[in-house]
């Protein structure tokens, strides 16, 4: 219910946009691809001991300074740590976009002085690109950002994108979600990751195959009949048909479409949205028009979806 209102009242505004915002044309992806974000800061992952926690560290905190100087990665952590020889250190750290200090004394270990945390300064995972831009070569994918363990949007250093193909599927079913198990297969990157935004991840890419669409503006998407790009098996990115059962304008959380999966093939294949395919483009009416961002988890037939224009807007 609270859709249906937000949806009637942000009716006026999209009629204005479809006159002001101008279409582009890309390339629709739905190719898995290997991500590595390296974090701009290093992140706070678990606890090993009780002492962080008294003196205020959380997980999902990123540690960007110590003693107010810059920290890159988990290698200048633990050098910095190791030369304090226990004295108190003031860590500069990044919690829901605001910036800490908290003061945290190393503990002498056998391996050396140590903070008492488990930490990581890079994510790997698979995801599905949304588009690719002929002219410029930029990419999107994911359709929603890459969180840390506490749910924030991960600080991003730099990132990589490696070629990989779909080894299997754990099909998904009410209650317990599905994923595509990806495998990496050539060799060295096939692109750049310059930003990651609560809208997807953008970068450069290698050329990619394909006919260039135009892309739909949000006015112009309606509930109905559509597709989704994705790929499922190998390295083959196929078609399937899907039903827009509601659009949400107004909806700044990657939930402008509501979608359902109607094609016997791909729910004989997946059960319908799985994890991994974030990102999977989404056509209606010969447009590009956006991409699947989450899965329903009593029902994976139905899922979510991020309007194109909302995509492009958080790439410029």
């Amino acid at each position: 219910m609270k859709h249906l209102y937000r949806t009637a009242a942000a009716g006026l505004l999209l009629l204005l946009l479809c006159v002001s915002v101008s279409a582009q044309r890309l390339i629709p992806g739905g190719n898995t691809i290997g991500l590595t974000l390296q974090t701009d800061g290093v992140a706070v992952v678990e606890f090993s001991g009780a002492a962080p926690k008294r003196a205020g560290l959380r997980q999902g905190d990123v540690i960007t300074k110590i003693n107010g100087k810059p920290v890159a990665d988990a290698a200048q952590l633990g050098a910095a740590v190791e030369r304090s020889g226990g004295a108190p250190l003031t860590l500069g750290i990044l919690r829901e976009g605001k910036e800490k200090t908290v003061t945290l004394a190393p503990l002498e270990t056998a391996e050396g002085w140590r903070l008492g945390l488990y930490v990581r300064d890079s994510i790997s995972g698979i995801g599905t690109v949304t588009y690719y831009d002929p002219e410029s070569g930029a990419f999107g994918a994911l359709g929603h950002g890459v969180n840390d363990s506490g749910g924030t949007l991960l600080p991003l250093r730099g990132g990589s994108v490696l070629p990989s193909e779909v080894a299997a599927v754990n099909k998904g079913e009410a209650g317990a979600p599905g994923a595509l198990q990806g495998a990496l297969c050539g060799r060295g990157q096939c692109g750049t990751i310059r930003k990651n935004t609560p809208q997807g991840i953008f970068g450069t890419l290698e050329a990619a195959d394909g006919a260039a669409v135009e892309t739909a503006k949000n006015c112009e998407i309606h509930p109905g009949a559509a597709t989704v790009r994705c790929n499922v098996r190998g390295r083959q990115v196929e078609e399937f048909a899907v039903e827009i059962r509601a659009v949400y304008p107004n909806d700044e959380g990657g939930r402008n479409l509501l979608l359902k999966v109607t094609d016997p093939t791909l729910l004989a294949l997946t059960g319908g949205i799985v994890q991994g395919m974030s990102g999977s483009p989404i056509l209606q009416d010969g447009k590009l028009i956006g991409a699947v961002t989450h899965v329903l988890i009593d029902d994976p037939t139905e899922g979510y979806g991020i309007f194109i224009e909302n995509m492009l807007a958080a790439a410029a």
